[in-house]
């Protein structure tokens, strides 16, 4: 697949955010004040510009507020009404807290809920496409939640909810590399049953469907080299689980502390690129991608 930059962007940003919200909801003793304020303005810039970032991926941003009409069979239509409703419940949760050192917890639970609720939506846009065999996985939906929490915790200071949650998100990071690599093939989609001529005999292509690029060949075709992806894991695995850990457990430092979260950040960033550039559509098969 296409590895667009806005859809990255909020995968990674949105997640973070949303998993920040779930550990201030769930939090027993929720900042309040001026404190209260900086986390759940750094948890709403994260999750809405996510969501902003997203928009730019459609062909006709003006036109987003048509996706929440869908709800009934569009995961991406659950995801916007889920995000809607997550940022009123935890804004409402965070006025009592930040204004009046009130903290009404029935409201940050029911608001925590609906921000994992939201981050599984987003995961469930790419887990349902049987078309993408690498995706079509309980694995990719776990993988949002898990690196979602780990990064909540990371952000609000939760050191060994954090450790512990890095190194699971990294070890479901590694089985969903390892069994996506072999997705496709167990998946049995070849040129012969995209076509569905397979009971006639061996299935080849005469000659291109396109003598150009097309928008299919734009969007859902991207080849990144074997060596170059594995590269890219190692890199990912070091930036977003590694260098936070080693982080988190050396002396406690604001420097540190900012070294984790950013450098978390990037190696999701990364992470996501693969998540992307990795997919193989079955469309592919009609122009000889695979």
């Amino acid at each position: 697949m296409h590895p667009a930059r806005s859809i990255i962007l909020f995968t990674t940003l949105s997640g973070l955010g949303f998993g920040l919200l779930v550990w201030l909801g769930i939090d027993a003793q929720a900042p309040t004040g001026w404190v209260g304020f900086i986390f759940f303005v750094i948890a709403y810039a994260l999750a809405g510009g996510g969501l902003m970032a997203s928009t730019f991926h459609l062909g006709h941003p003006e036109r987003a507020i048509k996706a929440f009409s869908q709800w009934r069979s569009s995961w991406l239509s659950r995801e916007g009404i889920a995000a809607v409703a997550t940022l009123i419940v935890m804004g409402i949760y965070g006025f009592f807290l930040v204004v009046f050192g009130l903290q009404i917890s029935l409201l940050g639970w029911i608001g925590a809920a609906l921000a994992l609720v939201t981050v599984y939506t987003t995961s469930m846009i790419y887990a349902q496409l049987k078309t993408v065999p690498r995706w079509n996985t309980p694995l990719t939906s776990a993988l949002f939640i898990c690196f979602a929490l780990a990064g909540g915790a990371l952000l609000s200071g939760r050191v060994l909810f954090s450790v512990n949650l890095l190194v699971i998100a990294a070890i479901i990071q590694v089985i969903w590399w390892q069994q996506g690599d072999n997705r496709f093939s167990e998946a049995g989609s070849t040129l012969a049953s995209a076509t569905g001529l397979g009971q006639i005999g061996q299935v080849r292509a005469f000659e291109p469907p396109h003598t150009g690029t097309n928008y299919l060949m734009d969007e859902f075709m991207h080849v990144v080299g074997r060596k170059h992806a594995l590269k890219l894991r190692g890199i990912a695995l070091i930036l977003m689980v590694g260098v936070p850990i080693l982080c988190l457990l050396l002396p406690f430092n604001h420097l540190f502390a900012l070294l984790a979260v950013v450098s978390h950040l990037i190696g999701v960033y990364v992470s996501r690129w693969l998540f992307f550039a990795e997919a193989e559509h079955v469309v592919g098969l009609y122009y000889g991608k695979r």
